[in-house]
């Protein structure tokens, strides 16, 4: 018996076929459906997916054989991967010197009849082969060595797709832990800003109502810039707490709701200051989604049609339908309109135009970012267009669930 050589290549070919986090994993069903066809095809009572490494050949998949492993020196698919190219053929071990005495011939499983085709991967390592075994001489047809060839590609493409998961898992682990260190991070630092905030807020009128006659007029106008940017560092904290916490929204429960009914519950939560009107159509059309989160897409939306509005009567229509795969809103108002160079960056993060609202309020350029998250994460896009004078509409849409 002659022990296989190592590949030349033997250090990068097992730090590749470790890469895949493969060996000692439980049967998958894939691959065995692989073996049980090459079987068939080949008519040979033996089939193995079997990948070499240090000191064995382990078989990730066994259609026929009760082992999972056997040492690396008896193993013919050792032999066949210093080929990469080319197809391991034994026809009869019994005549191959190299085989006639190998324990695996003159013993159990008794190989006789083998034909290995390497795996080889897309860095050119190949990590084991796709083998059919019979215990009597005998050969192969082009035509089953062909179908054995489309197999072992198969088997290969099924590792990467594999090496793939793992890698685009282990991004997801750490985005996630990124995510929550993060949101964690913009709740501590939002808690130890709004606690000072409020308490300069506090002072601030408590200065102004107790201590008026103390100030001169530039005293009280500095006052009141304080106040004023306190509130705004205020709703900037609230704004960027509400963005990272997201996430939770979206984790809530899928349910089964009518339209209409979810825009007349948000209605009494839009401003009441202001003189408005909502349009929408009659109807009952129900729609199973996150309803949690489209509330909240359309509170920011209605709220900032109302807000930067400067029309007497405040106008928003509120649109619906849907197909197969998708629920399409939109909403309509008569406001002030986006100029065109705007409306690119009007979703960005901080996306801030300078522009007050009729409160006498900027607003920080969080809320859009929010939204456009929201409609992304439930698989739809939004989009823009708008005229100066005349109005913004904002079309999103949320692809339904299966």
């Amino acid at each position: 018996m002659l022990k296989p050589k190592l590949p030349v290549n033997e250090s990068q070919r097992i730090e590749s076929l470790n890469s895949y986090d493969i060996l000692d994993t439980l049967p998958e069903k894939d691959y065995d459906e692989i073996t049980q066809l090459a079987s068939q095809i080949c008519n040979t009572p033996i089939s193995l997916i079997s990948l070499i490494d240090p000191q064995r050949q382990w078989f990730k998949s066994h259609h026929g054989l009760g082992a999972t492993e056997t040492p690396r020196e008896l193993a013919f698919c050792a032999h066949a991967i210093l080929e990469p190219d080319k197809i391991f053929v034994v026809n009869d071990a019994y005549k191959d010197v190299r085989f006639s005495d190998n324990p695996l011939v003159v013993g159990d499983p008794n190989v006789v009849f083998y034909t290995g085709v390497p795996l080889v991967n897309t860095e050119g390592h190949a990590l084991g082969t796709l083998c059919t075994i019979d215990h009597k001489p005998r050969e192969l047809s082009q035509s089953q060595i062909s179908s054995l060839k489309i197999l072992a590609h198969t088997v290969v493409t099924l590792m990467e797709l594999r090496k793939s998961n793992i890698a685009l898992q282990k991004i997801k682990r750490e985005l996630e832990a990124r995510n929550s260190e993060l949101e964690n991070f913009a709740y501590v630092i939002s808690h130890d800003i709004k606690s000072p905030l409020i308490n300069i807020m506090s002072f601030t009128e408590l200065l102004k109502n107790d201590y008026y006659e103390s100030f001169d007029e530039n005293g009280i106008k500095y006052l009141d810039y304080l106040h004023q940017s306190s509130e705004k560092l205020n709703t900037m904290v609230d704004g960027l707490l509400s963005y990272y916490r997201g996430e939770r929204l979206l984790a809530t429960k899928n349910e089964v709701f009518k339209i209409n009914d979810l825009l007349q519950s948000l209605i009494p939560l839009l401003s009441k200051s202001e003189d408005f009107k909502i349009n929408y159509p009659e109807s009952k059309k129900t729609i199973k989604g996150n309803k949690v989160v489209l509330e909240h897409i359309l509170l920011n939306l209605f709220n900032n049609s109302i807000k930067y509005n400067d029309k007497d009567e405040i106008l928003v229509d509120f649109d619906f339908s849907e197909d197969n795969e998708y629920y399409y809103f939109t909403v309509t108002d008569n406001g002030r309109g986006i100029a065109k160079e705007h409306q690119n960056k009007i979703f960005n993060l901080f996306a801030n135009l300078g522009i007050k609202d009729r409160f006498g309020n900027k607003g920080t350029g969080i809320g859009l970012t929010a939204v456009k998250k929201f409609v992304e994460s439930l698989g739809g896009t939004i989009n823009l267009s708008s005229e100066v004078g005349k109005g913004t509409t904002i079309n999103f849409t949320i692809k339904k669930e299966k």
